[in-house]
C-alpha cells in the first residue's frame, strides 16, 4: 500500500518510448492511475537468453490499489501481448474493442485466468469514464481491424494518445482514420500529444492497404508452383488480400500458425471474413496440387519456432518448399530482427525457392505507422501544445521532435521511467521511477539481470560444466569422476578424461579435515573443476558439481 498525494496530471512510460514494442504507459490524475496497453518484446541477438520480454511493472504493482483500469488500443502484440503474464499482478478491469477483446479471450483463456478477470468490450468510437478518467476513442486505421486513438480529458486539459495509426483513405477493413474527430479536438483544444515516431524518418505518406491488394492479386496470378505468404496474423486485411487473390488465381489457401488461426477465429467472431470461406488446415493443404495451393504463414520476423522457420529448415510435418515455389514477406523488417529473417530466406533460397520482400520491384508490403507526411497533417488537426513522442528508436524520437517544433508544439523527449508531469505548469520530467525489462520463461517472470539469466547468459557463451564426484568416508576419490560439457567439449572426447583426472588428483591431495566435511569438500572440489577447465579453454563456463559420499 502506498501513501503518495499528488494533484496533478503526468505521463508514464515504463515501455516503449526508446524502442519498438513492450508499450506500457500510465497516467495519473491526482493520483489516480490509468494504464493504456501493455505489449511484448522479443530478446533477439540483444538478450539471446529471454525469447519474450515484458516491461517491468513493479511501480505500478506497487500502486494497484489507485490503478482503474487497463485500456487496449489494438490488439497487436506488442500493445496487448504482455496482458496475460502481468494481469495477475495488476488486477485491473480491461477495456478493449470487440476484435482486441475477442483475441484476448483467447489469451486469457491460455493462460487459464479469463474467469477471474473483468474485461469491458467497448464500442468502436465511443465515450466512457474509467474513475476521473474521461475517454474519447477515435477511429484510426492501422494494420490490425479496430485501432483507436484515445482522447484523455482531464481538469488540466486533454491528453490525446494516438496508439499506433495511419492516414490510409481505403484501409479494406474498417472505415479510414477520423480526420473529423482530431480536427474537432483541435478546436477544443489539445494540451499534449503522446505520439507513434516508428516512421518519422520515412518521407512522404505510407502508402494504402488497397494498392497492396492490387499487387498481390497481380503477382500471385502469375506464379507457378506452391506460394507462401508471411505476414502478421492480426492484420486481417492483409489476409483478406492474400486470400482474395488466392482465390482469384484458383488457388485454396491454408494457415499455417497458430496465432493466425486464433486472428481468423477472433475475426469471425467479429464480423469480419464474412464471405471467405474456412481456411484449409495443416493436414489438408499437402494433399492438393502445387498450383492450386497458398498458405499463409506465421514468421515474417524469423521467429525460430515459427512455421515459416521450420517449412525453410524442412522441418515442418506437413509442408516443405523448395524448386519452383515461391514465398513472399508481406511485411517489414522489424529492427532488431534482420538476422534472423536473412536466415530464414537464404534457408528458402538453399531450398530453390523464389523469395520476394518489400524490397523488391513488388509492391506487397505497406506499413501500418505514419510517415512524415501524415505526422504532418495530424499535427496540423490536432495543433497540440505540446509534444511527447513515443513508439520507436531514439533517433525516431528525435526526428519526431523536430516535426512537432515546425507545427508550434513543444517536444518533450523522454525514457521509460520519465514521469512527466503534464499540468498544471510548468510541463517538465518531475521524477524518475523504477523500469525494465522482465523476461517471460515458462510461467515465471524473471529479471534479465538476476541470477537465473546470469547463469544462462554464461552458459549461452561459456558452457555448462557438471562433474559428479563419489567419495568414501575419510574424502578419497572411489573410481573415476565424471565430467560432462556441453558446448565445450564433444562427448566422449580425450579432454573430459584428462580432466576427470585432474579433477580426481587435486580432491586427493586436499587436507583431510576439509575432506571429511561435505559442503567443503563440494565447494573445494568445484573450484577444482573450475581450475582444470580454465587451463584447457580459458573460458569461464557455470561450473556445478555432484557430490556423493559412499
Amino acid at each position: 500500500m502506498t501513501f503518495e498525494t499528488t494533484d496533478d496530471l503526468a505521463f508514464l512510460p515504463l515501455g516503449g518510448t526508446g524502442e519498438i514494442g513492450m508499450n506500457l504507459n500510465v497516467y495519473r490524475l491526482d493520483g489516480t492511475l490509468l494504464a493504456v496497453d501493455c505489449g511484448i518484446g522479443f530478446g533477439g541477438s540483444e538478450f539471446p537468453e529471454a525469447e519474450i520480454l515484458v516491461p517491468d511493472p513493479a511501480w505500478l504493482v506497487e500502486r494497484r490499489d489507485r490503478l482503474v483500469g487497463l485500456v487496449i488500443t489494438h490488439a497487436h502484440e506488442d500493445h496487448l501481448g504482455a496482458v496475460a503474464s502481468l494481469w495477475p499482478l495488476l488486477r485491473c478491469p480491461l477495456y478493449a474493442s470487440p476484435f482486441a477483446a475477442a483475441v484476448l479471450r483467447r489469451k486469457l483463456g491460455e493462460a487459464g485466468i479469463l474467469g477471474e478477470v473483468k474485461l469491458h468490450t467497448v464500442p468502436l468510437a465511443s465515450r466512457l469514464l474509467v474513475g476521473p478518467f474521461d475517454l474519447q476513442f477515435l477511429r484510426v486505421a492501422h494494420s490490425v481491424p479496430e485501432a483507436q486513438a484515445l482522447a484523455i480529458r482531464t481538469p488540466y486539459g486533454t491528453v490525446l494518445h494516438t496508439g499506433d495509426w495511419k492516414l490510409d483513405a481505403d484501409p479494406l477493413i474498417g472505415p479510414p482514420t477520423d480526420e473529423a474527430g482530431f480536427a474537432a479536438l483541435g478546436r477544443e483544444g489539445v494540451l499534449a500529444m503522446v505520439c507513434d515516431s516508428t516512421n518519422a524518418l520515412v518521407d512522404g505518406f505510407s502508402g494504402s492497404e488497397a494498392g497492396v491488394r492490387v499487387a498481390l492479386t497481380e503477382l500471385i496470378a502469375e506464379l507457378k508452383g506452391r506460394v507462401a505468404v508471411a505476414c502478421f496474423a492480426t492484420n486481417v486485411a492483409r489476409v483478406e488480400s492474400i486470400t482474395r487473390a488466392a482465390m482469384a488465381a484458383g488457388r485454396r489457401v491454408a494457415l499455417f500458425g497458430r496465432s493466425l488461426r486464433n486472428a481468423d477465429a477472433a475475426a469471425r467472431e467479429t464480423g469480419y471474413f464474412k464471405d471467405i470461406p474456412p481456411f484449409l488446415d495443416e493436414e489438408e493443404a499437402g494433399y492438393l496440387p502445387d498450383d492450386e495451393l497458398l498458405i499463409i504463414c506465421t514468421g515474417s520476423q524469423g521467429e525460430p519456432r515459427s512455421a515459416l522457420a521450420k517449412i525453410a529448415a524442412d522441418t515442418h510435418p506437413q509442408i516443405s518448399l523448395g524448386e519452383g515455389d515461391t514465398v513472399i514477406f508481406s511485411s517489414r523488417m522489424i529492427p532488431g530482427n534482420e538476422k534472423a529473417i536473412m536466415a530464414v530466406e537464404s534457408a528458402l533460397f538453399r531450398a530453390g525457392c523464389r523469395v520476394i520482400t518489400p524490397d523488391s520491384e513488388h509492391p506487397v508490403h505497406v506499413s501500418g505507422h505514419p510517415a512524415k507526411e501524415e505526422l504532418r497533417r495530424l499535427y496540423d488537426l490536432v495543433k497540440p501544445r505540446h509534444a511527447v513522442p513515443v513508439h520507436g528508436e531514439w533517433r525516431h524520437l528525435q526526428q519526431h521532435a523536430a516535426l512537432a517544433r515546425d507545427f508550434g508544439a513543444i517536444p518533450h523527449l523522454i525514457e521509460d521511467g520519465d514521469m512527466l508531469r503534464l499540468g498544471p505548469d510548468p510541463v517538465e520530467v518531475c521524477e524518475t521511477v523504477q523500469s525494465g525489462k522482465l523476461a517471460v520463461d515458462g510461467a515465471r517472470l524473471l529479471p534479465l539481470e538476476g541470477n537465473v539469466l546470469g547463469a544462462r547468459r554464461r552458459m549461452l557463451f561459456n558452457g555448462v560444466v557438471v562433474g559428479s564426484l563419489a567419495v568414501d568416508e575419510a574424502g578419497r576419490v572411489r573410481g573415476q569422476p565424471q565430467i560432462s560439457a556441453p558446448g565445450l567439449f564433444d562427448q566422449g572426447e580425450e579432454a573430459t578424461n584428462q580432466i576427470a583426472t585432474d579433477l580426481a588428483r587435486l580432491v586427493n591431495d586436499m587436507p583431510a579435515g576439509l575432506r571429511r566435511e561435505d559442503t567443503a569438500l563440494r565447494e573445494a572440489a568445484r573450484t577444482a573443476l573450475r581450475k582444470a577447465i580454465g587451463r584447457r579453454v580459458r573460458k569461464r563456463p557455470l561450473v556445478e558439481l555432484h557430490l556423493l559420499r559412499v
